[in-house]
């Protein structure tokens, strides 16, 4: 994760100390009863209350920093479950090639940072672009299948592929 140094006056850094004591604990409970998982809880609480050192509300302005805090960590806990479910099918589609085709921990961990990578990208995009590319990507579909299955000409499908790729091209050429 990148490091940001943000510098916080003594009021701000006053205030965000007295969020802290007066809601970490109920937002750690909070994701341990959604998680299952103390560790875990207390891993995103941090990242909740990091979020909201690095969010540009100043944290004098949120009326109700319970309500704020709590929507922070269940995005946090939709990106964890996302990201176990990538990693699941990740290691699923290993097993599927064979015991030989495990890669290294290094190799795993980059491929399934690509892969996160590559879901955020695709979560950008229209719902039928994104259907479009995976079906055609994943799954090796030829346009006109892709087309019937979703009940849209080949013409529709080609242009959703061009706006998925572009997407694709600027997101790792800029």
């Amino acid at each position: 994760m990148n490091s940001v140094a943000i510098t916080l006056s003594n009021e701000a850094r006053a205030h965000l100390h007295d969020l802290y004591l007066n809601h970490h604990s109920y937002i750690r409970s909070w994701l341990r009863a959604k998680l299952g998982n103390d560790a875990l809880a207390l891993d995103l609480a941090q990242d909740a209350f990091v979020r909201l050192i690095g969010s540009s509300i100043p944290t004098e302005a949120i009326r109700t920093p319970r309500a704020y805090l709590t929507t922070v960590a269940h995005g946090l806990v939709v990106n964890h479950w996302r990201r176990q479910s990538i990693e699941r099918a990740y290691l699923d589609a290993l097993a599927a090639r064979g015991e030989l085709a495990f890669p290294s921990p290094e190799d795993a961990k980059l491929a399934l940072e690509a892969l996160e990578e590559i879901d955020t990208l695709l979560d950008g995009l229209p719902a039928r672009s994104r259907q479009a590319f995976l079906l055609s990507q994943l799954d090796g579909w030829p346009y006109a299948r892709i087309a019937a299955h979703l009940g849209i000409t080949v013409n529709m499908v080609q242009k959703a592929m061009i706006r998925a790729l572009q997407s694709c091209y600027r997101a790792t050429y800029g």
